[in-house]
């Protein structure tokens, strides 16, 4: 089992930023994928971002080169620094690791951005 805490979320301004955390409760030496999707209220969950163990790293078209995702395995704690952010970023924004073959998900974190 896993279980994923966010933290980090809030209201901002147009062209602000934002630090979203996912905190573990266990080790991600051994969680291979982990990452950031969003639900807007009427939209499907969409991926946002992802890295594996090793570093590498996916975006959403919509967020490269605004957002940043990053792990700290020596604090199983997955970041997503967003930048510049739009009011199309608006949205729940949930963390979810991939381990031991099933998926796991925190609660959620609401970002909202004004224009």
């Amino acid at each position: 089992q896993v279980q994923l805490v966010e933290s980090g979320g809030g209201l901002v301004q147009a062209g602000g930023s934002l630090r979203l955390s996912c905190a573990a409760s266990r080790t991600i030496f051994s969680i291979n994928d982990m990452g950031w999707y969003r639900q807007a209220p009427g939209k499907q969950r969409e991926l946002v971002a992802r890295i594996t163990l090793g570093g590498s790293t996916n975006y959403a078209d919509s967020v490269k080169g605004r957002f940043t995702i990053s792990r700290d395995n020596a604090k199983n704690t997955v970041f997503l620094q967003m930048n510049s952010l739009r009011p199309e970023d608006t949205a729940v924004y949930y963390c979810y690791a991939l381990w031991n073959w099933s998926d796991y998900w925190g609660q959620g974190t609401q970002v909202t951005v004004s224009s």
